[in-house]
């Protein structure tokens, strides 16, 4: 689950300067006021698809993975996807920043659902993980559109409430995704939840498009200009992403012929980052570069854990699909809920302690994950924490939306916003490189047979596959928390 962003003078995505609106909005309307009421529906049901999509398809995706002999390859189906959404992201930027959002929002969305079809079609893993990275290109353009649609038609008092209701859309896909493709996966085949999840794309076009149109379409200052493509902004954008990529291959192939795209990846993620991350960002600088880099460590650990969950679950304790993705259904609850903590205004003074204990819940929740590696534990503990961690990622995660434009001047809202995706899908690419480097080097490329090892009388677990995944996130969220206590800057 994430939230999602927006200008920068010249150089990148959306700006928070508010489209010209046909009547003024009451200075006390809320996002369902008559003003706001249909865009406020509009992208909100557009966040909605994707929540969706994202609790099905990571209920159906460990089934998928073994039917396509692809368990070693797990970690890259996951990856694939946010390492093509880094280049999609500044490319949205500019894109929304000088046409408006519009074309990249509608763009992105169909890229969404033809990724979709392509994985639900593929007749290998690597034809599955390229529909998945379709469908990061898809999500890259959507992600930042909405912010410049959120910067431009909300006034600030407003954007807390808007980022709580982008979280409460993620509460009934949480609960009826995983039961839906765990239902269809076991009676239809997995297939059926990739290729069925595209019709849902026509709503929210139809609801979303024509709001956008009346209230952020066209250039934020029709008058002006329209600047060029910043072509430097993107040469690193595509660097990031193939960096990224060569990253992650290394990871997964462990050997000395590996070295080689691991040092060209290396070379072309560090001047990549450091040309698109704020200054500081690397050490923590207090204000917006801790923003930013908080971002990423909150997004990326868990995340990272997440995606080996109902792997987990269905390899060493035997649930089906269905059971596994219902046991993070209710963090879809709770994580509105720490969304909705941070939108009261008389805690914003508290703001920085909130994510402090945020990060430490998500870094408890990640430790305690693996104990149901030992048969003792019962498998619902999984749900508890998991609930536990996603409140915590929802203070934060919506946090660090809200201050981020709130350290933003107007015409740097844009290039900041990417900034905080990037670090967010860079994280989540790089942690899980790691994590499924380390998953297939202690034997996990097994797992898939672990059904058929018992039926023989041979033991094919392999927790400590597992638990080397899971562990080490729950350190880099800790890091996390000490990062989340230098979000505010300096007096």
């Amino acid at each position: 689950m994430s939230a999602l962003e927006p200008r920068d003078a010249g150089t990148d995505t959306g700006t928070a300067v508010p489209a010209a609106m046909s009547t003024p909005p009451v200075e006390s309307e809320g996002v369902l006021g008559r003003t706001y009421r249909a865009l406020s529906v509009g992208i909100v049901s557009v966040v909605f698809l994707i929540a969706f999509e994202a609790t099905a398809v990571g209920t159906a995706m460990p089934v998928a993975a073994r039917e396509l002999h692809g368990i070693p390859l797990y970690a890259f189906a996951f990856s694939a996807y946010f390492t093509t959404s880094l280049f999609a992201m500044v490319l949205s930027g500019q894109w929304a920043d000088r046409r408006g959002p519009l074309a990249p929002l509608a763009t992105g969305i169909s890229a969404f659902g033809a990724g979709l079809l392509l994985s639900g079609t593929a007749g290998s893993m690597w034809m599955f993980i390229a529909g998945r990275a379709v469908q990061g290109l898809g999500g890259g353009l959507v992600i930042v559109a909405l912010y410049v649609v959120i910067s431009r038609a909300y006034p600030e008092r407003l954007r807390p409430s808007i980022m709580a209701a982008f979280a409460a859309s993620w509460v009934i896909p949480s609960v009826v995704g995983p039961l839906a493709a765990g239902s269809v996966t076991e009676h239809l085949g997995w297939r059926w939840v990739f290729i069925g999840i595209p019709v849902l794309v026509v709503f929210p076009l139809a609801l979303a498009l024509p709001a956008i149109r009346r209230r952020a379409s066209g250039p934020a200052d029709p008058a002006a200009p329209v600047e060029p493509y910043d072509r430097r902004r993107i040469v690193l954008a595509l660097g990031i992403s193939v960096g990224a990529g060569l990253l992650q291959y290394a990871g997964q192939e462990r050997n000395w012929f590996a070295l080689l795209p691991a040092v060209v990846g290396v070379a072309l993620l560090v001047p990549a980052v450091r040309g698109l991350l704020p200054p500081g960002t690397g050490r923590a600088a207090r204000g917006l570069p801790s923003v930013v880099l908080l971002r990423g460590v909150a997004a990326g650990s868990f995340i990272a854990a997440e995606s080996f969950v109902p792997l987990m679950l269905v390899t060493e304790r035997g649930l089906s699909p269905t059971l596994a993705g219902l046991s993070l259904a209710a963090g879809g609850g709770t994580w509105a809920l720490g969304s909705y903590v941070q939108s009261r205004p008389r805690l914003e003074p508290y703001r920085e302690r909130l994510m402090v204990g945020g990060m430490v819940l998500v870094a408890a929740a990640i430790a305690a994950a693996p104990s149901v590696l030992i048969d003792a534990v019962p498998v619902w503990t999984v749900a508890v924490a998991w609930a536990f961690g996603c409140f915590g990622m929802g203070m934060v995660i919506a946090s660090t939306s809200v201050l981020l434009l709130k350290l933003s001047a107007p015409e740097e809202a844009g290039a900041n916003s990417a900034a905080l995706q990037i670090s967010d899908g860079l994280s989540n690419v790089l942690l899980l490189a790691a994590g499924g480097a380390a998953f297939a080097a202690l034997g996990g490329g097994t797992v898939g047979a672990v059904h058929e090892a018992v039926e023989a009388g041979v033991s094919g677990s392999h927790p400590g596959a597992f638990a080397v995944v899971f562990l080490p996130m729950a350190g880099v969220a800790l890091v996390g928390a000490w990062v989340a206590g230098r979000v505010r800057a300096k007096a």
